[in-house]
């Protein structure tokens, strides 16, 4: 409830501008509909219990660790379908702790407390998800939610690549996501304290080395097999991710810095869900999917929550005629193909993000 009464959010809500779609000022302008709304969700938040608001995530992400020992003692069956059985338990739980564990950790989803809040963080993020949490929460959190869709700033794409084919693009070159991760996630690094670098670079081996000798000595993997599990793995679902991250913001509305609408015309312009796929809903998150609307007008809000309060949400954005975008996963991939020079190619260069988005 403080979080929401501070506005859901840490970022800049910049003046309104003729640049983007802006309405007018005063009691109905958008500071007005924005308080409106963030006391229609805040009084669902007053009225839900800590396992709505916090429960029945966590009891995700201990689900998908509790996949972990049958998946590791799978990969050692010496039959076919016993080790696709394992590479799959073994995808599902990694997406489940990288994506919607290391999201939330970057919000501090996980935890009031903000000590617990930079510990969940370092775990989520760095150890399982090998990649630095400051420079995650500054890219995600203050960049990506702080100016979304602001030219030069805060664009959602960290995979724009427009040297390759569409096919390409799309369906093969997200599979390099393991390897390209902790090679950006060094890369971030310099500039950094060498003690800060060196805890990250420790948290990172330890979670690789960690599943490496798993592989090794649980499941049975020489080197180059277990090598060769990670990242299939790990790369498990790479191409929904990528897909996601680029088909909620590309191609919907880009502001200018210096003249950008009010934060809730910003992001129900500049911001889309996509249909409801249970699959994807339980790995990534609601708010990475059918949920993404609300998570960028209240970050802070749990998966669960942003489900809870998405019919409110909704229905004041409709009843206020401010737009409520949703597509199907299909739709807009075929989208994307069809028009895929001009919204990745031709598209103007707004930023380079990678991590936790």
């Amino acid at each position: 409830a403080e979080l929401l009464r501070r506005g859901g959010h840490e970022g800049h809500e910049g003046p309104a501008g003729p640049a983007g779609p802006a309405g007018p000022g005063g009691p109905g302008g958008p500071e007005a509909l924005m308080l409106q709304l963030r006391r229609a969700v805040q009084e669902v938040v007053k009225q839900s219990s800590w396992w709505e608001r916090r429960g029945e995530d966590c009891c995700i992400l201990g689900a998908a660790f509790l996949l972990l020992p049958p998946a590791f003692l799978l990969l050692g069956s010496a039959h076919l379908p016993g080790l696709c059985a394992g590479v799959l338990l073994m995808g599902v739980a990694h997406a489940v702790i990288t994506i919607k564990g290391a999201h939330l950790a970057s919000h501090g989803g996980l935890s009031q407390s903000r000590a617990w809040a930079r510990v969940w963080a370092v775990f989520f993020i760095e150890v399982c998800g090998c990649f630095p949490a400051q420079a995650a929460v500054q890219a995600h959190v203050q960049m990506h939610h702080a100016h979304t869709n602001v030219l030069g700033l805060g664009d959602s794409s960290l995979w724009k690549l427009p040297f390759l084919p569409r096919a390409v693009y799309l369906f093969v070159a997200p599979l390099a996501l393991p390897v390209i991760t902790p090679l950006v996630a060094l890369a971030h690094l310099r500039g950094r304290g060498a003690a800060a670098g060196s805890r990250t670079v420790a948290m990172m081996a330890l979670g690789l080395l960690s599943q490496y000798w798993l592989l090794v000595r649980v499941s049975g993997f020489r080197a180059p097999g277990a090598l060769l599990c990670m990242l299939l793995c790990r790369a498990l679902f790479s191409i929904p991710y990528i897909h996601v991250n680029v088909f909620q913001h590309v191609g919907l509305p880009v502001f200018s810095p210096s003249r950008r609408p009010r934060r809730i015309l910003q992001m129900s312009h500049g911001v889309l869900n996509l249909h409801r796929i249970p699959l994807l809903d339980w790995t990534f998150g609601h708010s990475l999917i059918s949920c993404h609307v609300e998570h960028h007008l209240f970050p802070f809000l749990s998966d669960h929550m942003c489900l809870k309060v998405k019919p409110v949400v909704s229905r004041f954005l409709m009843e206020k005629q401010l737009p409520y975008q949703e597509d199907g996963y299909l739709s807009r991939l075929r989208l994307f193909y069809r028009r895929y020079q001009e919204l990745m190619v031709l598209a103007p260069p707004i930023t380079e993000l990678v991590g936790v988005q």
